[in-house]
């Protein structure tokens, strides 16, 4: 029995899993909750057993996975954590597909394909796909027989587009969970996940759950430490002493996925400009890294006519510890960009906003540099910020998944672009 606050009233039950309960959310259409239960299962329900506790350490692992995942731009069901147990989530028309994205060959893979080793990794990550049918103990499928089955979902029929959407989603959603283990040591093996149709905007969104039975999870790459449900399906006899062992594997898990929801990485932008008429310019570099989550802040200074102060600045920002970019808006002859990497061992971008009139000759300023400097040049506001955020990426897990899934977001809508113009052409 689980409490509800007195204002979210339950509705009829729409769907009973093995592990969970979906009630329709009457003061919320298009909405459902999604209730965890304290039960372990293996082998489609070929073993079973209640875990006390379970539901909530499930939900938190969940909550914290989707708010990562929608953080970082992905689509995703999840709208909220409502209590230890449940989440409320958009009522989706789910497609009967597991999809499986492997790094490293393990488990069933090993089975299917005798003579690969345990460990063999994969490059890119490999994509597998299950239909969801207990009575055949969820059979492999291709691309083609998914294609094929012409299902329809929340009024979308399920073709190429969206299968190579489902895929090209999967790998991305693998990639963002991968990068944000590895600053605790963890090697994220493989990950299953599901894809549904929100009901009310027609569009293919991430759903179901994302928990410790959702995926392989290595601390220090080691299968001997094994934290994920792989630990119960091992089992050779369920005793109390070894349910307690699963559950202490999958407390800790639930402990370190919150902190997948921070960095220890630090990093800012630093925008000089050469003078306040350029600010609107800088603005744009400053909104572009505030949808990166990167500090900017921005200053005033000529490295023609006050050098003095152009490198006082710069060690001002040197000197506090924190990994710094600076970006360098200077129109006509720019010489903050030459004269900051000359004298940083910083990156320095150059970002200049060139005129109509000069812009062909004043470009040559910060594109033709004497040796010894190092300061490339993008003309757009976004394309310096972009930059940053690469090299942030490579220490801010988070950052990356902002870049990682900005990648899949763009494709996506080329995606369905192409579809669509294809239906008005026929």
């Amino acid at each position: 029995v689980f409490k509800l606050p007195a204002d979210l009233k339950l509705g009829k039950k729409v769907n009973e899993g093995k592990t969970k309960e979906v009630y329709e959310l009457p003061d919320m259409p298009g909405c459902v909750l999604m209730q965890s239960k304290d039960q372990i299962t293996a082998g489609n329900a070929a073993r079973k057993d209640r875990m006390e506790g379970k539901a909530a350490i499930s939900n938190t692992t969940t909550s914290c996975v989707f708010q990562l995942l929608q953080e970082a731009g992905i689509k995703t069901a999840f709208v909220r954590k409502q209590s230890d147990t449940a989440f409320i989530a958009a009522h989706c028309e789910m497609i009967p597909i597991e999809w499986v994205c492997r790094r490293i060959a393990t488990g069933s893979f090993l089975k299917r394909n005798p003579g690969v080793k345990e460990g063999y990794k994969f490059y890119p990550p490999k994509i597998e796909m299950f239909y969801k049918d207990d009575a055949n103990n969820d059979p492999q499928w291709s691309e083609e027989q998914l294609i094929e089955a012409k299902f329809c979902f929340g009024g979308l029929s399920i073709g190429q587009t969206e299968v190579d959407i489902m895929a090209r989603s999967t790998q991305a959603i693998f990639e963002i969970l991968e990068k944000a283990w590895q600053p605790q040591n963890c090697t994220l093996v493989d990950l299953k996940i599901e894809f549904g149709v929100n009901v009310l905007t027609k569009e293919i969104v991430l759903a179901d759950v994302i928990d410790n039975d959702s995926w392989r999870l290595w601390p220090s790459g080691d299968r001997s430490q094994q934290k994920d449900k792989q630990s119960y399906r091992d089992l050779k006899e369920v005793t109390p002493e070894a349910l307690q062992m699963v559950k202490r594997n999958f407390e800790w898990v639930a402990e370190r996925v919150e902190l997948l929801l921070k960095t220890k990485s630090q990093g800012r932008v630093v925008v000089l400009m050469g003078s306040t008429s350029d600010l609107s310019h800088c603005e744009k570099i400053k909104k572009a890294c505030a949808a990166f989550g990167i500090p900017c802040e921005l200053r005033v200074t000529s490295a023609h006519k006050g050098p003095d102060e152009t490198l006082r600045i710069k060690a001002e920002y040197e000197g506090d510890g924190i990994p710094t970019v600076f970006v360098a808006v200077a129109g006509r002859s720019n010489g903050l960009g030459p004269v900051m990497s000359g004298n940083t061992a910083y990156p320095v971008v150059n970002c200049p906003p060139l005129s109509a009139d000069w812009g062909t000759q004043d470009v040559w300023s910060s594109l033709r540099l004497p040796s010894g400097l190092s300061c490339p040049t993008t003309l757009s506001p976004e394309g310096a910020a972009q930059f940053a955020a690469q090299i942030f990426g490579l220490n801010n897990h988070l950052v990356w998944a902002k870049l990682r899934s900005n990648m899949l977001n763009t494709w996506i809508s080329l995606k369905q672009a192409d579809k669509k113009l294809r239906e008005c052409t026929l």
